[in-house]
Parts: structure tokens; sequence; C-alpha cells
């Protein structure tokens, strides 16, 4: 378990560098008061582990730019990758004071060695194209939905998956696994998501894409007020959704979802540590009943159909 006296911790993501697994989170003072504050006051915190249950937490590894700056409120979710020469890619979500903090847009810093990270600057790199991608509207969300950005290399190119919505359907199915290509981590091109809408989801937040037990697998979350009535009614706590496809890039239908079995677990990763899988997400929900910290490792399995704990 990872839990901080002195702070709530949500979102996480994880990178192992052959030794250690190193985790990173969304971190806010628990001085704040009010849980719902922390989402102003982030600070992407670090800690390492020999083991996914135990960790040491060390110096906070991103915070928010001096404005003015595409990341001058707040730094969000996001994923590390290594690319072939060994640089560590942190690609994050950042919102910007400038334009009132409702415009999500991706950039990325990089790390020799996973401890001190530096902003690439050409930030940001990726934001919603309008071709593809719902623009801000407050009559439908009080965002512009772009962030939580999970990058992996798939036959040689680089692909980049956002929590983003589409075009098209009603205002709780419109969520989508927003997409960008690149070959060299710096120049991405936007492309149509990854998956359609009429999704039963308002958002689908945290993607991650894994091969589990050797099946391409879809792993994402979304609240219960962010599906749609359907959808509530079967899983009227919201949560954990998986679901697989032939390939890392699908093609993937959130219609064929599996529902994860545990009500308060949130914005999870799987993980792998010595050829098992985990989950690891906090425990709370997206918001009510916060508890403000990530749990120990769940093992899982791939049913064929998506992910569930081991032995189910």
């Amino acid at each position: 378990m990872l839990k901080l006296a002195d702070s709530w911790i949500w979102d996480s993501w994880y990178a192992f560098d052959g030794e250690k697994h190193h985790a990173f989170y969304l971190r806010a003072s628990r001085a704040l008061g009010d849980v719902n504050r922390r989402h102003r006051h982030p600070y992407i915190g670090h800690a390492i582990s020999d083991n996914l249950k135990d960790w040491t937490v060390v110096e906070d590894a991103v915070a928010i730019s001096d404005a003015p700056n595409w990341d001058s409120w707040t730094t969000w979710t996001g994923s590390v990758t290594r690319d072939k020469a060994g640089t560590w890619w942190m690609f994050y979500t950042g919102t910007s004071r400038e334009d009132g903090g409702d415009i999500q847009r991706v950039g990325a810093a990089t790390s020799k060695d996973l401890m001190t990270w530096t902003k690439v600057e050409s930030n940001p790199l990726t934001e919603a194209d309008p071709t593809w991608y719902e623009q801000l509207d407050y009559n439908l969300w009080h965002d512009q939905a772009w962030r939580d950005p999970w990058v992996f290399e798939h036959e040689g190119t680089w692909h980049m998956i956002v929590t983003a919505r589409g075009l098209t359907g009603g205002k709780y199915g419109r969520g989508v696994a927003g997409h960008a290509t690149s070959s060299n981590l710096l120049q991405w091109e936007v492309l149509p998501p990854l998956t359609d809408t009429e999704s039963g989801f308002g958002q689908m937040e945290v993607i991650q894409i894994e091969e589990v037990d050797g099946i391409p697998t879809m792993l994402w979350c979304c609240g219960p007020n962010e599906l749609t009535p359907e959808m509530r009614a079967k899983y009227p706590s919201g949560g954990m959704f998986s679901t697989v496809g032939p390939s890392k890039l699908g093609p993937f239908d959130p219609n064929q979802a599996v529902w994860f079995p545990h009500e308060t677990l949130y914005a999870a990763r799987v993980v792998q540590h010595q050829g098992q899988w985990y989950m690891l997400g906090f425990i709370g929900g997206p918001d009510d009943d916060f508890g403000g910290y990530i749990c120990d490792p769940i093992p899982v399995i791939n049913n064929g159909r998506g992910l569930v704990p081991t032995g189910n």
C-alpha cells in the first residue's frame, strides 16, 4: 500500500527500470481540507518499490510551470516509456491558468535515471483536433478532454492513447480513446479515435493498453455519473472496465467491456511483477468517500474477455 500522512494520492502510473518499480502519482496536500480541491493543486509524486507493496517515497517528479505556460495550473495523469537510446519519457496532462484551466493538452518531460525530469521545449505536444474530437462546450461538459496519455511503441511507430470525447452520440456515449502517432516522440499526428462513440461511457479515463496473458487488452475507468443510464443500471458504482482486441491497436469495443469486481477501486493500472500481472489503483472512487491511497497489488488474469481477479 502507498499511503501518505500529509497528502491524498489518486491516479498513478508505473515504470520498471530492470530492478525496481517506480510509481508516479498525483498527490495533493490534505491541508486543502476539501478533497475535491485536489484537482487544481496536484504535484506528480514518485515512490520506488521492490515488490509493488512496500514503497519508499522520493522527491516529486514534476510540478507546474510558471505562467504563462500550457501547464501553469495543473500537471495531471500520464505514463512513462523508454526510447531506444535509453531516455525515459514521461507524457503528462497539463492545464493553463491563461485559458481558465478547462482545455487539456499533453506534453512531456525526459530523464536519464527516472529521478530528475526536464520538460521538453516544444511542449505541448498534442491537443484535441476539432476534426475528430469535441471542443470546449459548457453546454455539454465542463472541459475539453485530452488527458491521461498512454504511450507505447507498436510495429515501429509510437502511439498515444488519451481520454477524449468524439463528435457524435449522446452526452454519455461520446467517451473515446483518442489516438495520435509519432516516429520520434516529439512530433505527433492526431488521428481519429481508436474506439467508436456510443460507447456507453461519457469518459474513458486513464486508458491503458497492454498484452495481458498474451491478449491485447484495453483498461479504463469511468465514474457512475458518467455512464449512460443503461450502463449505470448494470454497474451502479462505476469503476474499472476492460475489453480485448486482436492487436494492441484493436479494434476494441467498449460495449463488450468486463467490469472489474471492486466497487471502490479507480484509475488502476496493470503492472507485471515476476511474471504475474497485478492491478494497482487508488481507493475511493472518483470523488465520494475518498480514500486517497494506492491499494496493495491485486493479482489478475485475462479470461479471454477482459481482466478479472485471479481465481475468478
